[in-house]
């Protein structure tokens, strides 16, 4: 059972994921009839720490307390500030006595120099999913989900995925009661719904170039049409054969697979900034039925559209009055 948690203080730290540790472990609500933790924030020196955003964390214990922890938990820090390597060692001292350790976002690098990523599953955030697998390639890394637990060593994803990986762990070892009182608490979903990758940054239409240029803008004005590959090469003066190898030398993939990739960029528009019922927005972005739209949608962006429009859509009242403080 979890009940002694250990934070570490970096140099550098990021004061969410640092505050997140706090706010889930560190506070007591035994009032409320849940659980209180032995919990406390370390330094490799036992004093005082720069966060990455300029003010100190002052802490009061060093290294020494985390020989008593059931968990240890790393916060995001700034990957340019070294940190000292006795703090890897730690971390690899912990697993090895049958401790726990929890990373959020950047802090997933000090668990790979503690090699505890070594053949294990793990996730950051997804700006750093590529530099973490080539600096560690012995791990495991996924990218597109939030939380990856490998029981010993668990890993969050970026930011708010923090909130998500510790009432995670909340709720396997005190149960879904304690979980969503520690949510409601924190005016937070108890569970969210898919992965990363609906949080990454959409591309942007880019300029057309090469000779198919002509032709890609013609079919991204006319996505809801029934586009096959014959009709994409015919508009472009193209056999068929000769359509599908310049499409791919020019833009990387197949006509269909980047036909799918522009419609789901399109329903991603229109649950975002419109209220039309999904059925409408499967025909606008040429998927024709619900069903259509949810598998691709679900195959590229780890979510139904129902749920990325829960999280991602912003009412019209609210567009008018950012507008209005843009103008003022």
């Amino acid at each position: 059972m979890l009940r002694d948690v250990a934070v570490l203080a970096l140099e550098g730290s990021h004061a969410f994921e640092l505050g997140v540790f706090c706010e889930v472990f560190g506070i007591d609500r035994t009032d409320d009839g849940l659980p209180a933790y032995d919990f406390a924030v370390v330094s490799a020196t036992g004093g005082s720490v720069r966060t990455r955003h300029g003010f100190d964390v002052q802490t009061s214990h060093g290294l020494d307390r985390l020989s008593s922890a059931d968990l240890v938990c790393v916060p995001a820090y700034d990957l340019r500030v070294p940190q000292p390597r006795r703090l890897a060692e730690e971390v690899r001292a912990a697993i090895d006595r049958g401790a726990r350790v929890l990373s959020i976002c950047t802090g997933a690098f000090l668990l790979g120099d503690a090699g505890v990523l070594d053949g294990r599953r793990c996730t950051t955030h997804w700006r750093y999913a590529e530099d973490l697998a080539r600096r560690y390639p012995r791990a495991r890394v996924e990218s597109d989900v939030l939380y990856v637990d490998e029981e010993a060593v668990i890993t969050g994803a970026g930011t708010a995925a923090g909130v998500d990986t510790c009432l995670h762990l909340v709720r396997k070892e005190h149960g879904s009661a304690v979980a969503n009182t520690i949510a409601r608490r924190m005016v937070a979903p108890p569970h969210r719904e898919g992965g990363q990758r609906q949080y990454r940054e959409r591309p942007q239409p880019s300029e057309r170039t090469g000779s198919l240029g002509p032709a890609l803008e013609w079919i991204e004005a006319n996505l809801d049409q029934d586009l096959t590959v014959e009709a994409m090469a015919w508009h472009a003066n193209l056999s068929p054969r000769t359509f599908a190898r310049r499409f791919q030398q020019e833009t990387g993939t197949t006509p269909v697979q980047w036909l799918t990739g522009q419609r789901v960029l399109l329903a991603q528009h229109y649950l975002e900034s419109t209220d039309d019922p999904i059925p409408a927005i499967a025909r606008r972005a040429g998927f024709g039925s619900v069903d259509n739209l949810r598998h691709h949608f679900a195959q590229r962006v780890g979510t139904t559209p129902q749920g990325y429009r829960r999280a991602f859509r912003v009412p019209a009242n609210t567009s008018a009055l950012r507008q209005e403080v843009l103008n003022q």
